[in-house]
């Protein structure tokens, strides 16, 4: 599969970024959004050409191409940790116990699935960091609540230390 040019939005995986910043998440459901809200705050960020942002919303067996043979893929989404909301974890699909995980949504439960699909195919990204913020309110609602907008910019700076620049 090596020599094999898989599209991808127009894209071989020859030609795109080597490394893919992935917001996930529902903006319709309060904080659950918060993947995507960041990458909202990263877009005038001034981004090394290798590095690509992409609002992952809630498609997850979608991402399976995109994600494909990336060199890294930073993975931001809400994650019910059990601390205080706007509490950030860093980790990686190894550190998931699968029957411990608290889901906030089944957009993640797919995303691990795509996670495990890809590594099976051969395509799995070579690192894959996954950033998580404690959510307060996952209920109906356009606005995250502060004590997790106040996050943002410790998380696009935690996004920007894994990609090596501030």
């Amino acid at each position: 599969m090596s020599e094999e040019r898989h599209e991808l939005e127009g894209r071989t995986t020859e030609d795109r970024p080597s490394t893919l910043i992935l917001g996930v998440g529902n903006i319709l459901l309060s904080d659950e959004g918060i993947g995507v809200r960041v990458i909202e705050a990263m877009k005038d960020r001034d981004l090394p050409p290798d590095v690509e942002l992409l609002d992952g919303g809630t498609a997850s067996l979608e991402l399976l191409n995109i994600m494909a043979n990336r060199d890294k893929v930073i993975v931001i989404d809400a994650v019910e940790g059990g601390g205080e909301p706007g509490t950030i974890y860093r980790f990686t699909p190894d550190d998931i116990k699968y029957q411990s995980m608290t889901f906030t949504s089944l957009h993640q439960i797919s995303l691990l699935e795509t996670l495990t699909d890809a590594k099976y195919l051969g395509i799995a990204p070579k690192t894959i960091v996954i950033l998580g913020i404690e959510p307060k309110e996952l209920g109906l609602g356009l606005d995250i609540t502060p004590e997790v907008a106040a996050v943002i910019p410790r998380v696009v700076e935690l996004v920007m230390a894994e990609i090596g620049t501030r």
